[in-house]
């Protein structure tokens, strides 16, 4: 199970390219598995349904909600047990390596590395770029076939 930063959502839906999208495309068909808070599901809502956003997706509001209400299905739930702030310079972030730690992910994956990496220390948490983890992760689903 890994987690994701917001900014990985993000950048799946504004563009059908790249790795952002294949990661979103897998967790939609469980073929990877992705833990989340109701705090970090809820981040995750308010930011996908900022107009800003919702105008770079070409999606409406309630294609959004329909996207979240599918994922809220699949995603595996992490309670948040234990609460080490302040980690990070960003208060926002916080609740995304809360959710990593609580929920023993084998990676955060975000494109914000650098503000994550001194924390992640700390916790022995693998942070991982989108591209980078979709190489690992696309490299074992091919091992797998053999």
């Amino acid at each position: 199970m890994i987690v994701l930063d917001t900014n990985v959502l993000v950048a799946g839906l504004r563009s059908s390219q790249g790795c952002s999208r294949r990661i979103l495309q897998a967790v939609l068909e469980q073929t990877l598995k992705v833990g989340a808070s109701p705090a970090l599901f809820l981040e995750y809502e308010a930011v996908l349904t900022r107009p800003a956003n919702l105008a770079a997706c070409r999606l409406s509001r309630s294609e959004i909600i329909e996207l979240l209400d599918a994922m809220a299905g699949i995603l595996v739930p992490v309670d948040l047990s234990f609460l080490w702030r302040p980690q990070l310079r960003d208060p926002a972030d916080e609740m995304v390596l809360e959710t990593a730690v609580n929920g023993q992910a084998e990676a955060l994956v975000t494109w914000n590395t650098r503000d994550f990496l001194p924390a992640a220390n700390k916790f022995e948490l693998r942070i991982m770029r989108p591209d980078d983890f979709w190489t690992a992760f696309h490299a074992g689903l091919e091992r797998s076939k053999r």
